[in-house]
Formats: C-alpha cells, sequence, structure tokens
C-alpha cells in the first residue's frame, strides 16, 4: 500500500504526515489492520527498538472534583460508585508507589483530582516525591495535578519532578462538548508551563467520546504542534454514573487504527497505551505494542487494570521487553534538548458495527491507595 510505504519513510525521518494521511489510517478496512501495524510497528522499532516503558499511577486524592469533565468518573455530579478519598500522606504515596516500583515500573504517576493545585498541594506533592525518591533514587516521578498556576511547574522541578501530565483529550473544536468549567486553552497553557519549567511535558488524548475521525486528527495534530515528550492514548471507560456511560464506540480494531495514526504523526514521542486497554483492546493488546512503546502497570485512578504479572507476561509472550531504569526511554535527539520542529509540512471514513457495551469489564478499583487491601502491580 503506497500509503504505508509513504507513512513509514516519513516516519524514518520525523517527517509530519498531511491530514489526508492520517485520516487514510483512520479509514483503512479491517482487512488492511496488520498492514498498518506492521507499517506503524516499523517506526515505532526505528525509534525504541523492542522496549516497553512501564509507569504506575497513585491515585493520591480520589473524587469529589469540582470539574464537569463528561468522561471523569470523579467530576462534579458524578453517581459512579468509586473510591472517595482526601490527600494520601507522603510515606502512604511512597508505599503505593513501591509497590509497582517492585513489578518493574520505571515512572511513578502522581495524580490527584481537582481544578488545579494551590501552592499548599504543591507543598504535600514536593514532600511526597522526596518520599519516593529517597526510596528509589533512579525513579522518574510526573506529576498531574491539573490547571497549573504561575510558578507552580518550576517548584514541583525543583523539588525533584521530572515530568507533568495534562491532557489535551480532544479537539479544540469539541472541547467544550465534554468540558465547560475550563477551556482547551486552559489545557495547552499547563503544556507550556511544563516546558517552560524544564519538566518533561506528557499529554495525550481520550477517544471514545464519540468524536470524529477530523477530530482525533485534530487533537493529535495539536500535541505534535506542542511537542510533548509521551503522548498517553486514553480509551473511555464507560463509567455507569458519568454522561459517558452509553458511549460505547470502539473495537480492537478501531483502537490499533488509533495507536497507529499516532505512531505516524508522533513517530519519535513516547505513545503510551493509558486507560481502557483492557476494556477496548482485549485479547488484542498484545498487537498495541507494536504500535506504542509504553503502558501502565497495574490499575488506574478509578478502575482496575490487568494484573501485573499478566501485563509482564503479555510483554515477554509478544517479543518485547522491559525497558531498565539504565536505560534513556527517548531518542538521542530528543532526550539531548527536546526536538525542534524539523517537520514537513481522505479517504471516507470505513463504516463500522457499533459494538456490544461491555460493562462487564469495567471494574471500579477497591484495591491499592486509599484502601486497605494490597495494590496491583
Amino acid at each position: 500500500m503506497d500509503l504505508l510505504n509513504t507513512l513509514v519513510d516519513k516516519g524514518l525521518r520525523r517527517e509530519l504526515p498531511t491530514r489526508e494521511e492520517a485520516l487514510a489510517v483512520l479509514a483503512t478496512s479491517d482487512d488492511d489492520l496488520l498492514d498498518v501495524v506492521a507499517a506503524a510497528g516499523k517506526v515505532r522499532r526505528h525509534w525504541f527498538g523492542r522496549r516497553v516503558k512501564l509507569n504506575y499511577l497513585v491515585n493520591l486524592k480520589s473524587g469529589l472534583c469540582p470539574e464537569d469533565c463528561s468522561y471523569c468518573s470523579q467530576r462534579l455530579g458524578s453517581k459512579a460508585d468509586i473510591l472517595k478519598y482526601t490527600w494520601l500522606k507522603p510515606d502512604e504515596a511512597s508505599q503505593a508507589a513501591a509497590a509497582g516500583l517492585a513489578g518493574g515500573a520505571k515512572r511513578v504517576c502522581l495524580v490527584a483530582s481537582g481544578r488545579g493545585p494551590t501552592d499548599r498541594d504543591v507543598d504535600r506533592v514536593s514532600e511526597t516525591i522526596k518520599a519516593i525518591k529517597d526510596q528509589n533514587e533512579d525513579v522518574e516521578v510526573c506529576a498531574c495535578l491539573g490547571l497549573l498556576s504561575d510558578g507552580q511547574a518550576e517548584r514541583l522541578r525543583a523539588a525533584g519532578a521530572d515530568a507533568y501530565n495534562h491532557n489535551l483529550n480532544t479537539s479544540e473544536g469539541t472541547y467544550a462538548d465534554i468540558t465547560t468549567t475550563h477551556t482547551y486553552a486552559d489545557r495547552v497553557d499547563t503544556v507550556q508551563k511544563a516546558h517552560a519549567a524544564g519538566l518533561s511535558a506528557c499529554s495525550g488524548l481520550i477517544a471514545g467520546m464519540g468524536e470524529s475521525d477530523a477530530d482525533l486528527v485534530d487533537v493529535v495534530f495539536s500535541l505534535r504542534e506542542l511537542d510533548p515528550d509521551s503522548v498517553p492514548v486514553n480509551f473511555l471507560i464507560p463509567f455507569e454514573g458519568t454522561p459517558l456511560a452509553k458511549e460505547w464506540h470502539l473495537t480492537p480494531q478501531r483502537c490499533l487504527r488509533i495507536l497507529a495514526m499516532v505512531r505516524f504523526v508522533c513517530p519519535d514521542v513516547e505513545v503510551r497505551i493509558a486507560g481502557g486497554r483492557e476494556v477496548h483492546l482485549r485479547t488484542m493488546q498484545p498487537l498495541a505494542l507494536h504500535l506504542a512503546n509504553s503502558i501502565f502497570l497495574g490499575d488506574y485512578l478509578t478502575s482496575e487494570g490487568q494484573a501485573g504479572k499478566a501485563d509482564l507476561e503479555m510483554i515477554a509472550d509478544a517479543g518485547f521487553e522491559v525497558e531498565g531504569t539504565d536505560e534513556v526511554t527517548l531518542p538521542e535527539h530528543r532526550a539531548t534538548g527536546g526536538c525542534a520542529s524539523t517537520c514537513g509540512s481522505a479517504s471516507a471514513p470505513a463504516a463500522e458495527t457499533a459494538p456490544e457495551a461491555r460493562t462487564d469489564l469495567v471494574a471500579v478499583r477497591r484495591r491499592g491507595a486509599g484502601t486497605d487491601l494490597a495494590p496491583n502491580a
């Protein structure tokens, strides 16, 4: 397929595909799916070999968020039956992180619900970062605390944070349809603040919220312009009790096409399969490792993930290896100062049968941080 040959060539040169080419990837048929995976896999292996980076989430503060993000089980007015608790103490968070690190995680992601941190919250998280790094000198720590005010990114960096996550989630044109309590521009501003403070920027998307192919391409092209080092791709978990509880649009094949498109647009970036992979990729998760070079180990913020042991077995069985703490994730040109833009500057979407809602696959997290039960790692 000429399209795939062109995209592989561009990916190896870090050249930006055209919008039409990105849309065409999403419009490919199931008959062509393995060809798409093989082509994007060439780009993934060129920049990242067969390494898989493991990340581990610690939910520092769960539920009761004042924002109204329609996809979120922690949102204002959510009726989802999730764990709700206030800030973990630094030693509690460090203990939770230790389970993921023992399972092979290289990065710990510290997440707290809310619009954004107060200065006191930044102090709390700074103490938590210190507690984790005192026990694990080589661990990477990423903070995800919402919208940042001036100076907060710098304080987190001084406290030892390596990265900051704040996802764009969807296209600018549809953002107001899923959230009204803050804007798309607010999110872009926070990613830029993280960049300016010297933090590794992490920003991604959520697929499956009823968006069009054009929306997916828009948000991924916007991410490419923001130039984050890592792009988490979340697949909507339709929690009962949230406005998007009935949005079951994704098939495993659709998820793989989305991951392939992201890889072609962001060839030398850490592409992470984030929330929802077990729900929507299901038995096709190993194929996704040919597209993404990073996953979350164990559970997510408010839902349970695949058993950590099963994650490790999946990686090994698929012929990949867990990235060690002594290995640099990013290609040299990114790891030594970031990727200055050297980028070059459709087919009708294929019809897909709406998948059956699989509410049986959505398991609310009842273990780990905020509970007396052992975490999944």
